[in-house]
């Protein structure tokens, strides 16, 4: 039998019938409230038995109303989003970030936990320049952790991810109902993560193996001459990403085969100065790395407000139509 749920600060907050910051105010002894409501508030506390996170309730007895990120992604291409979606919810609560990059050096990453601790920061996300996994970046820290874009290995952490399956998914299916049935896959290495992670979602619906490769414009010129020396009948190209996806349209179009019109083709990652500056304009998959920032900044805000929700949460992708598929 599994073990009931224990109680959260807004199940209190739902029975008491107020907010979830007033029901905290009211258990931390914070704010002028009404003592009839500090009343009812803690009658519904302990009607659901409610036991607050020791840490959550220190850290709301001295808050510093800031949060760190520790990133790995250099160039910023995927934190630089997230960092936005979330200054957007946590700025509301008139939050600042602390961002720190880690330039995948593990030396340097714990240098930055040990500064973010040392100045009391009341939480922390951590995120990187690629999908996949990753060990947590530490135990028993004295504040919550959110891990965004990539996951902890520890399912008793919390982390919010892309949903990548979904994602290519519907570029397929983008391409099926526009009639094309004999679709083709160029992606990027085998070993990385994503690759695997979208090529396996493709199977079934592809007329030939997957060609792995590298996350290049020029590994797609590369993989478009395989396919058409090979003589594979296909009407629909899915990228791996925007750089392969513009590499394969402009070699289709400079062996004679219109894109759309012969082939359609699609990208990932709708990074705009590549998917827009493409001949023809890419469709392309939008991972929405705002809101997935937005996302983990509001399951941050849950967790210091001793409300942590364990586990991996999917955010879902979006498709972008554009002129290579129409």
């Amino acid at each position: 039998m599994s073990r009931p749920r224990p109680a959260t600060i807004r199940d209190v907050a739902a029975l008491a019938g107020v907010s979830v910051g007033t029901a905290s105010k009211a258990l931390n002894g914070r704010g002028s409230l009404r003592a009839q409501t500090v009343a009812r508030v803690r009658q519904a506390a302990e009607q659901l038995d409610f036991r607050p996170n020791q840490a959550a309730r220190d850290l709301h007895g001295d808050r510093t109303y800031t949060v760190g990120m520790i990133t790995t992604d250099t160039i910023g291409r995927f934190s630089i989003p997230l960092l936005i979606g979330a200054e957007d919810i946590l700025g509301a609560g008139q939050v600042s970030v602390l961002l720190c990059d880690a330039r995948d050096d593990p030396i340097r990453e714990r240098h930055h936990l040990r500064v973010l601790l040392g100045r009391r920061v009341d939480g922390i996300i951590v995120t990187g320049r690629r999908a996949g996994t990753r060990a947590p970046i530490g135990t028993n820290l004295p504040v919550p952790v959110v891990y965004a874009f990539i996951s902890s290995t520890d399912s008793a952490d919390c982390s919010v991810v892309p949903d990548e399956t979904g994602g290519i998914r519907l570029a397929a299916d983008h391409l099926r109902h526009a009639g094309r049935s004999r679709l083709v896959h160029v992606t990027g290495p085998e070993h990385h993560h994503s690759a695997r992670v979208r090529a396996s979602a493709l199977a079934g619906d592809l007329v030939a193996e997957p060609l792995f490769g590298e996350w290049s414009e020029a590994w797609g010129r590369r993989a478009a001459g395989l396919l058409l020396a090979r003589g594979v009948d296909f009407d629909g190209v899915i990228g791996g990403n925007d750089q392969i996806a513009r590499g394969v349209a402009e070699t289709l179009r400079e062996a004679g085969r219109d894109v759309p019109g012969d082939v359609a083709v699609t990208g990932f990652d709708n990074w705009d100065v590549i998917a827009e500056a493409s001949r023809p304009s890419l469709t392309s998959i939008d991972m929405d790395l705002d809101g997935l920032g937005r996302a983990a900044a509001g399951l941050l805000l849950a967790a210091i407000d001793g409300d942590p929700r364990p586990g991996q949460h999917r955010h879902p992708a979006r498709l972008v139509i554009r002129d290579s598929t129409l």
